[in-house]
């Protein structure tokens, strides 16, 4: 025992993952690259975690979540991190105690979806560019994303295909969310920030994730260059090397079986530096998980997992391969 947590090894990486929210592929690399937490293995090889490093991995995630890096996190004791978060948490509670009540507000971002679905019903285009600005002020740009937007997307994606709303209902919406989505682009990513590239590869024709990717990344202080979808592997790689962006962040939406893709992933792979990340993600990016894993990317199911390795990233400057 360790200050109360048992330090059997006893649970497997999906455990960790579920308890956490952390993917497994950003549970992989923190282990590989900064030793944060040294699971057992089993004879057949499977990773095995204690609740010790259950916590510790919580511990580092609170730190992040306050503008730490994991570079910083690594080195440091549990006892360490929890002293650290403790600062944290005094130094935030001037500002915390004026805003708690909205800022990360699970509460009230599901108050602003539940407006914004109405107004998309209603084709009120003006209301929803409304409520969502008001949402922004709100919870802020993270939450924006996580908790009203993405969300938001998959709803009327569902109902559309249910034929309870329209293509028309889609395409205002998609319209309101892109310009939102510039906005924040356009208002919080660093000019001297790290590089990013932000496309779908060819054959993704479906824009909205690499938007709430490219959104999510300036929101976090990268310097953005985004690209678009459908483009050719050769089109994405002239684009890192001319801005020499240290990591490629490609969405796949639909469908998750084009027999095209892999080969496009692979020739994106070999025309990139080595030091240059890929990350891959969408609603149909564990479609290709097995190639995802060959090129030595990162498979990432959402904007929080896409923060945490953009972190790793930056803090980061070894090899690109993942894994």
């Amino acid at each position: 025992m360790k200050n109360g947590r048992d330090e059997t090894k006893r649970h497997p990486i999906r455990v960790v993952a579920r308890r956490t929210g952390l993917s497994r592929d950003v549970l992989r690399a923190w282990e590989l690259r900064y030793g944060v937490v040294e699971p057992e293995r089993t004879t057949g090889g499977q990773r095995l975690y204690s609740d010790a490093d259950i916590e510790r991995l919580r511990l580092i995630q609170e730190a992040q979540a306050a503008g730490r890096r994991i570079g910083q996190l690594a080195g440091l004791s549990s006892e360490e991190l929890g002293r650290l978060i403790e600062e944290d948490r005094a130094a935030a509670m001037p500002v915390a105690s004026a805003v708690r009540a909205e800022r990360g507000n699970a509460e009230a971002a599901r108050t602003f979806l539940t407006e914004g679905l109405a107004a998309v019903r209603e084709m009120d285009g003006e209301r929803l560019e409304a409520i969502l600005s008001r949402a922004a002020v709100a919870v802020g740009a993270p939450q924006l994303i996580d908790h009203v937007i993405t969300p938001l997307m998959i709803e009327i994606g569902d109902l559309w295909t249910d034929d309870a709303l329209t293509p028309g209902h889609e395409r205002m919406a998609t319209a309101v969310v892109r310009r939102t989505l510039d906005s924040i682009r356009g208002a919080m990513q660093q000019a001297d920030g790290p590089g990013l590239v932000v496309a779908t590869p060819a054959g993704q024709h479906h824009e909205i994730g690499a938007l709430l990717a490219a959104a999510a990344a300036a929101s976090s202080g990268w310097r953005v260059v985004y690209l678009g979808a459908d483009l050719p592997a050769e089109s994405i790689a002239t684009a890192v090397d001319m801005t020499g962006a240290r990591a490629v962040a490609l969405s796949i939406i639909f469908p998750s079986d084009d027999p095209d893709l892999p080969d496009e992933l692979r020739s994106l792979r070999r025309q990139l530096n080595d030091e240059v990340m890929v990350i891959v993600g969408g609603r149909a990016a564990g479609g290709y998980r097995s190639v995802v894993e060959e090129i030595g990317a990162l498979w990432l199911p959402d904007a929080p997992g896409l923060r945490a390795a953009l972190d790793l990233v930056s803090a980061s400057n070894g090899n690109g391969r993942h894994g």
